[in-house]
């Protein structure tokens, strides 16, 4: 799910309507299933179920959520698949968070062309220039 870009309306999509259930372990993690309704609330037997993944790995830095996608047709299903699928977002989460930290430690820092440091030889305080 995601916001549109500022300026653009803000509609829910009538024909994507789901109802939401949630069932938990309350250990490892939680699975949503979401049911195609119509805008009356009944089931839209035209479209499938879809289930998903929702779990935390603990960072140095707090809990980090994880969603993910279960491919699966019954909650047994998405039951038995949802360690390989946690697993598989852990570790395309690491990646991710990889080449975020790689781009940030090879990113240059260019100071800003009005710093006096640019403005010629010497200090702050004007030593070290010649003076006429």
């Amino acid at each position: 799910m995601s916001f549109p870009a500022p300026g653009q309306p803000v509609e829910m999509d009538a024909s994507q309507m789901y109802r939401e259930e949630i069932f938990t372990d309350r250990r490892l993690g939680t699975i949503r299933k979401l049911i195609p309704v119509t805008t009356e609330g009944n089931p839209d037997l035209s479209r499938p179920v879809l289930f998903s993944g929702q779990a935390q790995v603990m960072t140095p830095v707090g809990a980090l959520p994880l969603t993910f996608d279960l491919d699966a047709t019954t909650l047994d299903g998405a039951i038995a698949k949802f360690g390989a699928a946690a697993e598989v977002a852990i570790q395309e989460t690491m990646r991710e968070l990889q080449e975020m930290r790689r781009e940030q430690s090879s990113s240059l820092v260019l100071p800003d062309s009005s710093s006096p440091a640019l403005a010629g030889p010497g200090d702050l305080l004007g030593r070290g220039r010649t003076r006429r």
